[in-house]
């Protein structure tokens, strides 16, 4: 590959590289002892007068990257910025002493650097530190972009995230928003008994969820592993050895599209409640909603996908089934025959799959073809049909089993089942599972020895829940695109 030419600014700034040496500064610098962070700096001192800041004088020391430079001869300003904020500098070189405003003097945009000093106010009533101390810790070999007209292109600012953070404050909010939420979720689960774990990310099983993995091999042992599609088994051996609330917060990795709300590997919580169900799990995702809204994020209306959608009210429900016939007028609680249900299909434009084999595939298709899109504010669905649910218990219908998705904005935020502990059904929903995989459906899972073994031990009956953290960031920062909310996405090559 031809090395690129360095452009103009980049030859200027490495020609002052031996400069620094010159004045007996490393361009690299070393360790900087700092204890101040901007954000607190603003938040103590902000609403205080010039005359306040200069009868009780307050020394600061701070770090971060220079963002702007105005030379004035014998003093500048500048503007310093770190992770949480910026604020003012004023360097004089009375103050800072001749060599130290040399070595300023060659300061450029993007530069490291260290300040001690005192605060003052301009006569603006711009909040500023005088500096008394300048270090110069690293030099910026290549230009910033540019704060108006710099990095605007989307695909750069994936592709160079660094720089993205640097100079779009939102991008840098998203990114310090995210493990927040997280902490958020971590409290809320800890104050009500639940145990966090980790559990394995290779599985010598396809397992757990119906979706097409990743494949890596094991030299050591000579065989193939999957990276995970889901923690659910694991999480449940938890429980069969006595973790009775448990849950883990893992990346996941399926091998699957890419678009606004999918990346091929993402986040998300499990979670399981012995002695409880379907209800226990509702209960336990509307309250999290709604703590994460008012405490984490203090607000209760998020505007997404161009809605307002409101978390602080009760979230709605509705059957699977009862939602279908609102929209089509079609009720699959009726005994409908599989080849009726493709007619009907056919006769409503529905996409069908060759792998289907009986009513309950068809259904799921209705839905998601003509009800998810329409479920804008937070809306339980519920009693899905057993064929798509193969972990679940069934309803007193046995067609039916006891299972949720939360719907918002007309995206599937999370999905909560009452826990299948009988092994000897378990057995033959995955056999069920391995024969529609025989027929081509690519999704489904492998038969879990393990996992039935450790039925047999008795699982207590439980509900269990499973949400996407990365969509629940994107909701509560009100971004489009789950790309917004991943520090580095899964990108095509250029």
């Amino acid at each position: 590959m031809e090395e690129t030419k360095l452009s103009d600014q980049e030859e200027a700034r490495r020609a002052k590289l031996p400069k620094y040496e010159e004045l007996g500064v490393d361009p690299f610098g070393a360790r900087y002892e700092w204890k101040d962070r901007i954000c607190d700096i603003r938040a103590a001192f902000a609403e205080k007068t010039a005359e306040e800041l200069e009868a009780s004088p307050v020394s600061v020391n701070v770090a971060g990257r220079l963002m702007a430079i105005r030379r004035m001869g014998k003093a500048s300003f500048a503007k310093l910025k770190d992770t949480y904020g910026s604020i003012q500098l004023w360097i004089g070189k009375d103050v800072v002493g001749e060599h130290s405003y040399s070595v300023f003097k060659l300061a450029d945009l993007g530069d490291i650097v260290g300040i001690e000093g005192t605060l003052m106010k301009t006569r603006t009533g711009e909040l500023t530190i005088k500096v008394e101390k300048y270090t110069h810790l690293v030099k910026c070999l290549k230009p910033l972009p540019e704060k108006f007209h710099g990095l605007t292109d989307t695909e750069d600012r994936y592709r160079k995230r660094y720089l993205d953070l640097l100079v779009n404050d939102d991008s840098r909010e998203i990114a310090l928003a995210r493990p927040r939420i997280i902490r958020g979720i971590q409290k809320y689960c800890d104050e009500r008994g639940f145990v966090e774990v980790e559990t394995s990310i290779l599985s010598p099983i396809l397992g757990g969820a119906a979706a097409r993995p990743f494949v890596t091999h094991h030299n050591a042992l000579d065989r193939d592993f999957y990276l995970r599609i889901a923690t659910e088994l694991n999480l449940k051996k938890c429980m069969v050895g006595g973790i009775d609330r448990v849950y883990e917060i893992g990346r996941i990795f399926r091998n699957e599209g890419i678009d606004a709300k999918h990346n091929p590997e993402f986040t998300t919580i499990e979670l399981y409640q012995a002695y409880g169900d379907l209800r226990d799990m509702a209960a336990w995702v509307e309250g999290l909603l709604h703590e994460l809204a008012a405490k984490t994020m203090r607000k209760d209306v998020f505007h997404w996908r161009g809605h307002d959608i409101d978390l602080s009210k009760p979230f709605g429900s509705i059957s699977q089934a009862e939602a279908i016939k609102e929209k089509t007028g079609i009720d699959f609680r009726d005994d409908i025959p599989f080849e009726k249900a493709v007619e009907l299909a056919k006769e409503h434009k529905v996409p069908l799959e060759k792998s289907w084999n009986s009513t309950g595939y068809v259904m799921q298709a209705f839905f998601d073809e003509f009800v998810e899109p329409t479920l804008i504010q937070p809306t339980f669905v519920h009693t899905y049909p057993i064929e798509v649910s193969p972990l679940t218990k069934k309803t007193e219908d046995p067609r039916f089993v006891d299972r949720f998705e939360l719907f918002i904005g007309g995206t599937e935020f999370c999905n909560a089942y009452s826990e299948l502990n009988n092994p000897f059904d378990q057995r033959e929903r995955f056999e069920a599972q391995l024969a529609a995989r025989e027929r081509g459906d690519e999704e489904a899972a492998d038969i879990d020895f393990s996992f039935l073994d450790a039925l047999e031990y008795g699982m207590p009956p439980a509900g269990g829940i499973g949400l996407g953290i990365d969509r629940l960031t994107m909701l509560l920062t009100e971004q489009e695109t789950i790309r917004e909310v991943l520090l580095f996405p899964t990108l095509k090559d250029r």
